[in-house]
């Protein structure tokens, strides 16, 4: 009655870090081993087993925003200790391969062993890096059809050259981790810009923009909130919705409308400014919604206005 333990995602620049934590209670399945030295067809046999056939599994998440804020080291002990809260079954000994006991200071801490190479050596252990390794990757595949473009689902969030190129290409999206030394780039400006007027006709069309969303309800929160990711020109609410609004200035008719402007790598990033601005206010259980405004001159006037999603 051994709980295995495994961690699975340390290392990427994207995507969650996933902990497996099993209990085999005496069950024998054969083909046990380290995750990383089976084909992924084999892996995903042996995962429908393990969850077949052990006394108890359980998996625990941490996902991007969260390693950015507690750092990776904080965020293996919440993964292991979400992972273990699951474990219903009675067990007598804890295993956790490496060398660190992500449990320690809690009161199952000293029941723990730690084991260089226990995915190969410690069958329960070896279960849990498996179940750990299936639930990432088939998370990581199924952003691709999140975020088109990204091969998510060929790299699982590694820095390969496509990842790489992916980056340069669309920008990054709410699944990569900005404290990670390649991508801290992309951390966010501390506070907002300062928002006096500005000169340019620009300025003007933000002004115009904020006072025709004024009028329609909302309540401006900020003006040109930026990171060094992206910028958001209107951030305001309504009826408890948050909105996004992007503006877009045009002189005359006919040089396009402000849909038009919003391509997929400006969509992108606009969808991770909101949510990271979600985030560093501590707003996840408000609504977020994009939006676009167009404005033409002569005179000055809103063509139009659209919210995204």
């Amino acid at each position: 009655m051994i709980l295995g333990i495994d961690e699975v995602g340390r290392g990427p620049w994207a995507g969650p870090l996933v902990v497996g934590a099993v209990v085999l209670g005496g069950t024998f399945i054969e083909g046990l081993t380290d995750s990383k030295k089976l084909s992924k067809k084999r892996r995903e046999e042996l995962d429908s087993v393990i969850r077949e056939h052990a006394a108890g599994y359980g998996l625990g998440w941490v996902h991007a925003h969260e390693i950015d804020e507690l750092g990776l080291s904080e965020s293996l002990k919440l993964a292991t200790i979400r992972a273990v809260e699951q474990i219903k079954t009675s067990y007598h000994e804890i295993i956790i391969d490496g060398t660190v006991n992500f449990l320690a200071g809690t009161k199952k801490g000293e029941y723990v062993t730690t084991m260089k190479k226990a995915d190969l050596l410690v069958p329960s252990v070896s279960a849990a890096s498996i179940i750990a390794k299936v639930a990432r990757d088939n998370y990581m595949a199924e952003q691709d059809a999140v975020y088109d473009g990204y091969g998510f689902g060929a790299h699982v969030g590694y820095g390969t050259a496509a990842h790489r190129a992916a980056i340069e290409k669309y920008g990054i999206t709410p699944l990569h981790r900005l404290s990670f030394s390649p991508l801290s780039k992309y951390q966010p400006l501390p506070g907002a810009l300062d928002t006096e007027q500005k000169m340019s006709m620009g300025g003007v069309a933000e002004d115009t923009a904020a006072d025709y969303l004024k009028k329609q309800g909302h309540e401006i929160i900020e003006r040109n909130w930026k990171t060094k990711y992206c910028e958001i020109d209107i951030i305001s609410q309504k009826d408890g919705v948050l909105y996004f609004t992007e503006v877009k200035y045009r002189r005359q008719l006919g040089q396009g409308g402000g849909l038009g402007a919003i391509t997929k790598k400006k969509l992108n990033k606009m969808t991770f400014a909101a949510k990271l601005y979600a985030h560093a206010h501590k707003l996840s259980d408000k609504d977020l919604r994009l939006a676009v405004i167009s404005l033409t001159s002569d005179p000055l006037v809103v063509e139009n206005y659209l919210v995204l999603d």
